[in-house]
């Protein structure tokens, strides 16, 4: 009997496991959510960043194992199932990461990371060898910044902050050095598919936060209009990702091949989406933040969260435009711009009308791009 291969077939889409995976890494992000809930400052902000990127890059280095795996063979299956229940728990004291849980969070993402790799190089083994060695030259410049990790929750402190930045720098040495190789043999179209399935369960889960504010309270009008107009610029931000950049970004990217292919995968991908998914964690710890006071004027801390909220999501897609298509849409950047000053800018008025600006603003953009996107499609045809 001929032993079933753990390498992936082509045209595999993204499966069940895969999906149920996603949904523990995403709750991370109503967790990082939860870092900046009590305590909205520049210093909440960099834990959030630090702690987010561990998460993150965990989440995407399954993307690139997964792609390449055979996701129905029972292996394979077993082995996601493990991680998944390992980032249940790393996900659980993300708000504690920088306290009592640092040794638990680090050696759980180790164990996590570790995983993964065991997973890629058991797919890469069996596939040929330019892509075992891909993935052998990143396992091997990646022990640093899991090394790294480890010793920061160990210390805890000060040493806590610098070694998990020097993991950040490790980690994209190890996408800087593992990108240019060939071999890694990726299937663009599941690719894409699993960052826009994160990017739309990210975006529910800043629903979710709104929902939580908003839930065992008396819904006034007030309360009803400011939950309204978090859910439309929510949908606002979905339209301006799906249907006006995503299609640009999925055709650039499918007529690549080999070390191109795998750059600007890293590029727009593994990193540019980074910024994106902060942008939607900072809208909303926005909207927490106007949820819970929908009749006070919102901080200066609360509006600069909201505008970095959507200038990181827009302008990343603006940068990962110009990277994959070699056009940046100039438009696109100037509003992006002018809608985060002017939600910086409105100070004393009620949370409503800067959350309507923010509102306004991701719309008008999402026209303009939707409008040119289809006269470029009607050029096409």
């Amino acid at each position: 009997m001929t032993r079933r291969s753990v390498v992936g077939p082509e045209g595999q889409n993204v499966t069940f496991v895969e999906l149920f995976f996603d949904l523990v890494f995403v709750f991370s992000v109503t967790q990082v959510v939860g870092v900046l809930h009590d305590q909205l400052d520049w210093a909440a902000a960099g834990r959030a960043v630090l702690v987010f990127w561990l998460v993150w890059w965990a989440w995407t280095q399954y993307t690139w194992a997964l792609n390449a795996a055979d996701t129905t063979h029972p292996a394979v299956e077993l082995g996601t199932l493990l991680a998944t229940g390992l980032s249940f728990f790393m996900a659980v004291v993300v708000p504690g990461a920088f306290g009592a849980y640092a040794v638990w969070f680090a050696v759980v993402y180790v164990l996590v990371r570790g995983v993964g790799l065991g997973l890629y190089g058991w797919v890469a083994y069996e596939a040929d060898p330019s892509q075992r060695n891909a993935v052998r030259t990143f396992s091997l410049v990646s022990i640093g910044g899991l090394a790294a990790v480890l010793a920061g929750g160990l210390l805890g402190g000060a040493a806590q902050y610098l070694l998990w930045g020097l993991a950040i720098a490790l980690d994209v040495v190890a996408a800087a050095v593992g990108g240019r190789l060939e071999g890694w043999n990726l299937r663009p179209e599941h690719f894409s598919e699993r960052h826009g399935l994160f990017v739309i369960i990210a975006l529910g889960e800043s629903l979710i936060v709104a929902a939580g504010g908003l839930s065992g309270r008396e819904l006034d009008a007030p309360l009803i209009l400011v939950g309204g107009v978090a859910v439309a610029t929510a949908c606002a931000l979905w339209w301006s990702y799906f249907a006006c950049a995503k299609p640009h970004v999925d055709r650039a990217f499918e007529t690549l091949r080999g070390a191109a292919q795998s750059r600007m995968a890293r590029d727009v991908f593994s990193l540019l989406h980074f910024p994106m998914i902060l942008g939607v964690i900072a809208f909303a710890a926005a909207v927490d933040e106007i949820v819970r006071h929908p009749a006070t004027p919102l901080v200066f801390e609360a509006r600069l969260a909201l505008a970095l909220g959507v200038a990181l999501f827009l302008g990343s897609m603006v940068v990962a435009l110009g990277r994959a298509t070699g056009n940046v849409p100039p438009l696109r950047l100037v509003l992006t711009l002018a809608t985060a000053a002017a939600v910086t800018a409105l100070s004393g008025v009620p949370p409503i009308v800067t959350l309507g600006m923010a509102f306004a603003g991701v719309t008008v953009i999402s026209a303009v791009e939707y409008r040119e996107h289809q006269r470029m499609a009607a050029v096409v045809r």
